[in-house]
């Protein structure tokens, strides 16, 4: 069978579980919809929390990013790394324990205010909306070329889809089709790996390939860095990013990743703290597969795309060239007449442009994998846009029907009308997701780091001084979140969006202090702890039950006084 036929029948057949899953677990209650009952077991979950945790950016545009980046890219892997290490030991365990199972509810509750809920609940939506953009871009992406239509129409595809089972079965059908999504794009991900790995340096571990000696008798990566100085690309395993833009990157996804909602929500679903610190485990463990993975695909990517197109006649171009550059993500413009493709870092001189998100799906194309291969990626790629964007949409939806209509505007709403307002919510969230999937303020890898650092700038100074310092109060909470989050607003929109930003001052030479916007979170973070930590203490102390509320999270039941007070 064919590239197109493969693809048909393999989306068709991951859709059908996907849809039959949200059809069998579909929501009765709120508590499903929000928190699937909190019956879910620790290796489910875990595989659940991997699926939402890496999304299209993981699976489409991290290996892309770093691909052309090279040593740059490294930034990602270490962020995301490690900013989920960070949340699965520092703050997860007491947030389950906390037993509010939005951010919002966290925060409106420990900092005693409705008004530290809203700007909890309008920080959430900023965080989940840039979030969700990334991933119906990626569902685009896959759809514009495996499908052969345009990406706008992919998007709109993707929009029904995550739709169906998002709404009907809220957290419940979203937890047991993450579970289906994460082995259809384990499974997509790894298979290409091991057969460019043995393809390329007869050695079938991809983790050890990479590094490994090719063909040619020389080391993967020196060859790779050869190729690089020829066409005047920086050398591939040497970074080009400044020591301090690379820190503050690096801090923002990890701290970003710590108040990430839709993946904190996901340690409410099993019953007990010990199960949420397990399911962290397995999920660590299955996030870990693929990022150790994401390096080397990247080195086979970029090797082999120099190889096959760099001087060669367009004439002669496969055709997967020929269909990629039917989606406008792939383009050719033959500026000296020669009829050869110069790709070369010189933007004068160059006549070959790459969407980075498509390096990741062309990849099996490029080096000639069978078809089903290459099929199997576009259903991969498909799960891990989906997966993320379903959880993402239940934190919008959440947000609207739980934090901010139960919660305060109509408290004695019925659990049924509540329901259906989370619902309709969700309706809302995924056609305002799918126009910024249209209209993105960048490649998929870029938007989501951009969301990472709203969600540090944002939410992690106020969760981590909620469970750690009992002084904090909420004044202190509410002036930290506002100057956080519209500090890091301005300076992505001043330099991501076009309608707004000056084009003629938004390159790099115009970042403050020298650091980008998807590293600016941390600036943002750090005023946050610093504007929070002066107005508390210049404030009134919180209720002494809200100091009780913190100790009793923070240590177990049954702890002796003497225990406590260390």
């Amino acid at each position: 069978m064919n590239v197109q036929t493969w693809t048909y029948l393999l989306v068709a057949i991951t859709f059908a579980i996907y849809i039959g899953i949200a059809i069998w677990s579909r929501a009765g209650s709120t508590k499903e919809f929000y928190v699937a009952g909190g019956g879910v077991s620790p290796l489910a979950n875990g595989m659940a929390t991997a699926a939402d945790w890496m999304s299209a950016a993981s699976f489409i545009s991290m290996a892309g990013l770093i691909s052309f980046a090279g040593y740059d890219g490294s930034v990602y892997l270490m962020g995301w790394t490690g900013g989920y290490v960070l949340l699965a030991l520092l703050l997860a365990p007491y947030l389950r324990k906390f037993g509010k199972f939005t951010v919002p509810d966290f925060i409106g509750d420990r900092y005693y205010s409705n008004i530290a809920r809203l700007v909890a609940v309008i920080s959430a939506l900023f965080v989940s909306f840039t979030y969700v953009a990334g991933q119906m871009r990626g569902v685009g992406v896959v759809f514009s070329r495996f499908l052969e239509v345009d990406v706008n129409t992919g998007v709109f595809i993707g929009m029904a889809i995550v739709l169906f089972y998002a709404v009907l079965g809220g957290m419940k059908g979203i937890t047991y089709t993450q579970v289906a999504q994460y082995c259809v794009l384990i499974f997509a991900f790894m298979v290409p790996a091991f057969f460019l790995s043995i393809q390329m340096t007869s050695n079938p571990i991809p983790q050890f390939g990479f590094g490994d000696v090719g063909a040619d008798g020389s080391f993967l990566l020196d060859k790779l860095d050869g190729l690089h100085r020829e066409l005047g690309f920086h050398e591939y395993t040497s970074g080009s990013k400044s020591t301090t833009d690379v820190f503050f990157i690096t801090a923002a996804l990890m701290l970003g990743t710590a108040g990430l909602p839709h993946v904190i929500v996901r340690f409410f679903t099993v019953p007990r703290v010990r199960d949420a610190r397990k399911s962290a485990l397995y999920a660590l463990i299955f996030i870990g597969i693929l990022y150790t993975t994401a390096p080397a695909i990247a080195v086979f990517a970029r090797t082999n795309l120099i190889e096959t197109v760099s001087e060669q006649p367009y004439e002669g171009m496969p055709g997967w060239f020929k269909k990629w550059e039917l989606t406008g993500l792939l383009e050719f413009s033959d500026k000296n007449n020669d009829g050869k493709i110069q790709y070369l870092a010189d933007p004068e001189a160059n006549e070959l442009y790459i969407d980075r998100d498509i390096i990741v799906l062309a990849n099996p194309e490029i080096s000639k994998l069978p078809n089903w291969v290459i099929a199997l990626v576009a259903a991969g790629g498909l799960a891990a846009a989906l997966s993320t964007a379903a959880g993402l949409l239940l934190v919008i939806s959440s947000s609207v029907s739980h934090d901010l209509l139960k919660k305060m505007v109509m408290p004695d709403i019925s659990e049924k009308t509540e329901l259906w307002a989370a619902r309709g919510s969700a309706l809302v969230a995924v056609c305002v997701a799918g126009y910024f999937g249209i209209h993105p303020p960048g490649f998929v890898a870029s938007v989501v780091a951009l969301a990472f650092g709203l969600a540090a700038a944002s939410f992690f100074p106020a969760i981590v001084l909620g469970i750690f310092s009992k002084r904090m109060n909420k004044e202190g909470a509410i002036a930290g979140m506002v100057l956080g989050l519209l500090v890091t607003c301005f300076y992505i929109a001043k330099f991501r969006l076009k309608w707004i930003g000056d084009p003629a001052t938004s390159g790099a030479d115009y970042w403050w202090f020298g650091i980008s916007p998807e590293g600016f979170g941390t600036v943002g973070m750090l005023l946050n702890f610093i504007v929070a930590i002066i107005v508390s203490r210049v404030t009134k102390r919180p209720p002494d039950e809200i100091g009780e509320i913190v100790e009793s999270i923070r240590y177990p039941k049954g702890a002796s006084k003497s225990i406590s007070n260390h």
